[in-house]
């Protein structure tokens, strides 16, 4: 079964369909208010979107910079640099307290 890129108003359907009628039929019954803008039969089985494009990007965090950053705009309050770590790195409690402390012993 080919696959479908229908682009209404305000959404991108990617569908399987035996045919433009039925590729329709489903942009339809999904977003039936919005017009059909393009319908495309893509020539794979497969769709594959672009992080990149989307703006998506991978960040590697250094989470002895990250704690060294945290210390200093905490001025040194551990309790406060920790809440800044796990607020910038998303950890939890305890790989933040880890990071922060782990940080001061080595002479931060």
């Amino acid at each position: 079964m080919p696959l479908f890129e229908v682009e209404t108003d305000a959404h991108i359907i990617i569908t399987w369909a035996d045919s433009e009628d039925n590729a329709t039929v489903v942009a339809n019954a999904s977003y039936p208010t919005e017009n059909i803008v393009r319908l495309t039969k893509r020539p794979r089985d497969s769709w594959v979107i672009s992080k990149g494009l989307l703006g998506i990007r991978e960040q590697k965090l250094d989470p002895c910079s990250v704690a060294r950053e945290c210390l200093s705009k905490a001025a040194g309050d551990k309790v406060h640099a920790i809440r800044l770590y796990m607020q910038q790195t998303g950890n939890d409690l305890e790989q933040a307290r880890k990071a922060v402390e782990s940080n001061m012993l080595m002479g931060w």
